[in-house]
């Protein structure tokens, strides 16, 4: 599944790379208790990273996927990925490179970048955590950036009321959290990946981020203290992030869905 980009805008076979995907799987996923990184736990028998890769290969538009590995477990990742190859023709037509993260995710996500040709103009950055989103959506946010939009986010309209709070720190911390607000909930959404970006400006807010420290939770906040604007395009069900033990009991019923639905 692995292999090495020419950086001169086309890869080892000579295909011009048109969209890149860099998922940052370099983070421990402590939420889901001590083990393996959170993008190698097992899925259905399969690692959830390569179900995330598997997505990013599955678009019509993505024609290399670029892994950002623990920065001590690059080979371990490469090997992990040689032995789940891609199925079918995606194998034929995108190519998988693993290179060493950061301390931070934006630290992996601009290691990731530097893969990427600089030719290449559509980014895409994916959550290996969201092994499951459907190949429709990641074509939609692609489309969307060749489309002319700077920044792109899948998202979905949020089903719980929400409340801002004022949070309780420090020898108060645990006691209960007075509301000091009620957003309007049809004027939010909950955000999901892949995330897509023109190139140059995904490239310029890294820079400047990188600056001013941490404190985005995601790429197109990054974008938006540009003053760049981000667009909103359906996001998917399916698209959820497996954080919890419970995310992951919900993500083997939606295989196990997928599996009697391509049964018949």
């Amino acid at each position: 599944m692995s292999a090495t980009p020419d950086h001169g805008g086309s890869g080892a076979s000579g295909r011009t790379v048109r969209t890149a995907a860099v998922i940052p799987a370099a983070g421990r996923g402590v939420r889901l208790g001590p083990g393996a990184p959170k993008a190698l736990r097992p899925l259905s028998g399969t690692p959830m990273l390569v179900h995330a890769v598997r997505a990013m290969a599955g678009s019509r538009s993505v024609s290399l996927v670029v892994v950002v590995a623990p920065p001590d477990g690059a080979d371990e990742v490469r090997r992990l990925l040689d032995a789940y190859p891609l199925s079918g023709s995606l194998g034929d037509t995108t190519e998988v490179v693993v290179v060493p993260g950061g301390e931070t995710r934006q630290e992996s996500v601009r290691k990731g970048l530097a893969a990427v040709p600089e030719t290449v103009t559509t980014v895409l950055v994916h959550d290996a955590a969201r092994p499951l989103v459907p190949v429709d959506t990641v074509d939609a946010v692609a489309v969307a950036v060749r489309d002319g939009a700077p920044a792109v986010v899948p998202a979905l309209p949020l089903a719980d009321t929400v409340k801002q709070v004022e949070p309780r720190t420090g020898e108060r911390a645990g006691e209960p959290e007075p509301v000091v607000g009620t957003p309007e909930r049809a004027l939010l959404r909950a955000v999901q990946t892949p995330q897509g970006f023109d190139r140059a400006t995904l490239l310029a807010a890294h820079e400047k981020i990188a600056l001013e420290g941490e404190g985005a939770t995601d790429d197109a906040g990054m974008v938006e203290r540009l003053g760049v604007e981000v667009v909103v395009v359906p996001g998917h069900e399916e698209a959820f992030k497996v954080t919890r033990p419970l995310d992951l009991v919900l993500a083997e019923a939606v295989l196990a869905r997928r599996r009697a639905n391509d049964g018949f």
